[in-house]
């Protein structure tokens, strides 16, 4: 037996379309705005950066990302405004004003509450350390092939799973706080057994293709990302 507890219809696709249309044009429209009334105050064309959590598309906004891919096929053929990313832009305008930005976030005050709390503040020792360690590898083995890459770049991705940002937020929240707190141990274990590996200059094969395959992120990883 099911019981509804609301009115709710049928998704409309076709419907649902030409709302994400509407919504990107009306967010163009006030991007020139803005624009508009920014050239008031500066000798050069100004810049909008619109940074996004990549888990707002489809996540959180199930059009998202058709909204975003409507925005920048809008922009594409505009002939107000072009889409440019920060480093062509202070290359094509040098000599800019320099400002110190206060540090804010998207979670709950702005500040970094979300992430850096007495329910999660014991795993940043471990993240930092194997950081350091990884930097150290990255260092001692400049050019390495075959399996000792594979170890490497593994042990990179460890890394970054590691330093993920959902795993603070989960434990603060409370729900499925134990299993965010596993996933930390577990990357960062994993990442110390390889760095213990390579310091012995042997590397458990068997090990860490069961590992690969567990996690599997970033297949085209480069260890070298984290040469100092």
């Amino acid at each position: 037996m099911f019981i509804l507890t609301v009115a709710k219809q049928v998704y409309n696709p076709d419907k649902v379309a030409a709302v994400v249309k509407n919504h990107a044009e009306n967010f163009i429209y006030n991007l020139k705005k803005r624009v508009k009334k920014l050239l008031r105050y500066t000798d050069r064309p100004p810049v909008i950066v619109c940074p996004y959590d990549a888990q707002v598309f489809g996540h959180w906004w199930f059009e998202g990302i058709d909204w975003l891919e409507t925005v920048i096929n809008e922009l594409a053929t505009d002939e107000d405004m072009v889409l440019i990313s920060p480093e062509e832009y202070l290359t094509s305008f040098e000599n800019g004003e320099k400002i110190s930005l206060s540090f804010s976030s998207c979670g709950n005050g702005g500040y970094s509450g979300d992430w850096l709390n007495g329910s999660n503040d014991w795993i940043y020792r471990h993240i930092y350390s194997i950081t350091d360690k990884m930097t150290e590898l990255a260092n001692r083995f400049p050019d390495e092939g075959g399996l000792k890459r594979r170890a490497l770049n593994h042990a990179a991705r460890e890394v970054l799973l590691a330093q993920a940002s959902d795993w603070p937020f989960i434990m603060k929240s409370g729900i499925a706080a134990p299993f965010a707190a596993r996933q930390v141990k577990d990357h960062v274990t994993s990442f110390l057994k390889i760095y213990n590996d390579l310091s012995g200059n042997s590397v458990d094969t068997e090990w860490l293709t069961t590992i690969e395959k567990k996690d599997s992120l970033f297949p085209d990883i480069d260890y070298h990302i984290f040469k100092g």
